[in-house]
């Protein structure tokens, strides 16, 4: 399977969040799985490539030219496969097809972009991929509580939340996106009408 890993690109969160990507990473490979991912060397991006990689999996790294115009240190210099898009919107359509399920690991606006893209897609009906949310250190409960808000004022419905897996560890995270089973969603379910 093909995981996309969303997350910070950040060179200044806690190392907390860096062993846990690590971690996560180590894992993938060694449930015989891929990384997809944005291509950055740092944040949650380089420490999942990293795990996967110290374990000998696969690391496909897809990331706007433009990027290393800027800044030639900010590409994960490793990877299998690294994919130069022109644009933001063909990295993203890049990583929702290249990938077989998504977790979205601590982030920043672009992190919550891919997220709430990801999920919107998949309410609509384009996929019926995995999704899952990597809570570590409680770090997306303010996220749990406006989704809960935008439920109880009737925004979304119970359904749409349901759509994506809250975990908090790699292990939960893997034994989720291996037992997946991708029903077909009911839109009338998932949207307001």
């Amino acid at each position: 399977m093909r995981i996309c890993v969303y997350g910070a690109a950040s060179k200044e969160i806690d190392k907390k969040f860096i062993k846990a990507g690590e971690e996560l990473g180590r894992k993938i490979a060694d449930c015989g799985h891929s990384l997809v991912f944005g291509g950055g060397r740092n944040g949650m991006m380089g420490a999942a490539a990293r795990g996967v990689l110290e374990n000998g999996g696969e690391v496909i790294g897809i990331s706007p030219a433009f990027f290393e115009e800027n800044n030639a240190e900010i590409s994960f210099p490793n990877c299998t496969e690294f994919i130069h898009t022109e644009t933001m919107r063909e990295r993203k359509r890049l990583l929702e097809e290249m990938s077989d399920a998504f977790i979205i690991t601590p982030g920043g606006i672009g992190t919550f972009d891919e997220f709430f893209e990801i999920l919107t897609l998949k309410q609509l009906g384009r996929h019926n991929k995995a999704i899952v949310v990597y809570d570590m250190y409680g770090f997306f409960d303010e996220l749990a509580n406006a989704l809960y808000k935008m439920v109880l004022e009737h925004f979304i419905t119970q359904d749409c939340v349901e759509l994506c897996k809250v975990c908090t560890n790699a292990d939960e995270i893997l034994d989720y996106l291996e037992n997946y089973d991708p029903k077909e969603i009911d839109i009338d379910k998932v949207k307001i009408r």
